[in-house]
């Protein structure tokens, strides 16, 4: 076996993972009752999933090419980084706007 085997197979392996955790996250952003359970799922889940196509794009890239592809690796970085600040705008708006949840909501968002 070459390296391009143990390539094509971390390659898959990673778009295989990449797959099952946005898929998770887009069922939580689906399935979950209110809004803020629902944050979750595109903030957690489908950030690691899109994550692990990113990179694996990055493994498949750079090994048929002639070196590391950057533009993978920076959207990833761009990725993690935006990910946790928008989830954490959108639930700081969501408190102002006093937007609704159900009582398996865990804490005390808001005074009543």
């Amino acid at each position: 076996m070459d390296i391009s085997f143990w390539v094509d197979a971390v390659v898959a392996a990673l778009i295989l993972t990449g797959s099952l955790f946005a898929l998770i996250g887009s069922i939580g952003l689906w399935k979950l009752p209110d809004f803020f359970m629902r944050l979750h799922g595109p903030t957690k889940a489908t950030t690691l999933g899109v994550g692990s196509l990113v990179i694996g794009s990055l493994v498949y890239f750079s090994s048929r090419g002639e070196g590391l592809s950057l533009h993978e690796l920076l959207i990833t970085l761009f990725l993690f980084i935006t990910a946790p600040v928008s989830a954490h705008l959108l639930a700081k708006a969501a408190m102002h706007q006093r937007v609704g949840r159900i009582e398996k909501t865990k804490g005390r968002i808001w005074p009543q």
